[in-house]
């Protein structure tokens, strides 16, 4: 599991849930970092907030599809509801698969619940 979030009390949060659901998560606290490990290692799953310092998730999202990633993305972020629909929309157009979408605040067994309902957390 690779995830991006610039908090790093979510970051944990969210590596949490991953590890709960059998995921062995990396987290990325900045794009170059998050791109160096998705295209040296891949990813089982991918968690991105939209809204990060150094990059927003619509580039995530076309870096994510433009790689050839094929794992479920998960966008996690505290914009509107209707930023975060158009954002899943615009990723099953780039041809991703879109997991859904979690608002924040994030509760951590609402969250364990999306990310174990996925499948068996296989690994990355």
């Amino acid at each position: 599991m690779l995830l991006i979030d610039d908090e790093p009390e979510l970051a944990r949060l969210i590596a949490h849930a991953g590890t709960s659901a059998g995921y062995a998560p990396t987290a990325a606290v900045d794009a170059a970092g998050f791109k160096d490990h998705f295209l040296r290692t891949g990813a089982d799953l991918v968690a991105i907030d939209l809204g990060m310092p150094d990059v927003d998730g619509v580039e995530l999202l076309r870096f994510l599809a433009a790689s050839g990633c094929t794992a479920p993305i998960l966008i996690i972020s505290g914009f509107d509801r209707r930023v975060l629909e158009t954002a899943e929309r615009l990723g099953e157009a780039l041809g991703l698969k879109m997991a859904g979408t979690v608002e924040k605040p994030v509760r951590l067994a609402a969250l364990e619940t999306v990310i174990q309902g996925l499948g068996d957390g296989a690994g990355a």
